[in-house]
């Protein structure tokens, strides 16, 4: 079964030059996990292929859940230099979390809990 990245984490993204982070916090435990195997920064890297992206690194920040990507080159310029209608990479995130992500059959401890759902 496929989700959105959006199912099961949050981002942000913005400039860094020519380069834009993008930031990928999982709402569970799990969720964490399920990225840690599945988003590399191989994975990202093909995904942004079409922008020209030349490199992708990523980082982990465990203790927020959090995959961190360096894209190289993934802005054609950057703010000043860029005819790209987003010069900074603010919608690199979205982007991201609308990938579609292979999970679990029962995706529910993935996915953070609905609020006013009973026991939440």
């Amino acid at each position: 079964m496929k989700l959105p990245l959006s199912h099961i984490a949050h981002g942000r993204s913005g400039d860094k030059g020519n380069h834009a982070n993008v930031a990928v916090l999982a709402y569970t435990d799990a969720g964490f996990a399920l990225l840690r195997e599945k988003l590399t920064a191989a994975v990202v890297e093909s995904y942004f292929a079409p922008l020209g992206v030349t490199k992708v690194e990523r980082f982990e920040a465990a203790n927020v859940r959090g995959l961190n990507f360096l894209l190289h080159n993934v802005l054609a310029g950057g703010a000043s230099g860029s005819l790209r209608t987003d010069t900074q990479g603010k919608t690199l995130a979205v982007t991201l979390l609308r990938m579609p992500v292979e999970v679990p059959a029962d995706p529910s401890a993935l996915v953070r809990p609905v609020v006013g759902e009973r026991g939440t």
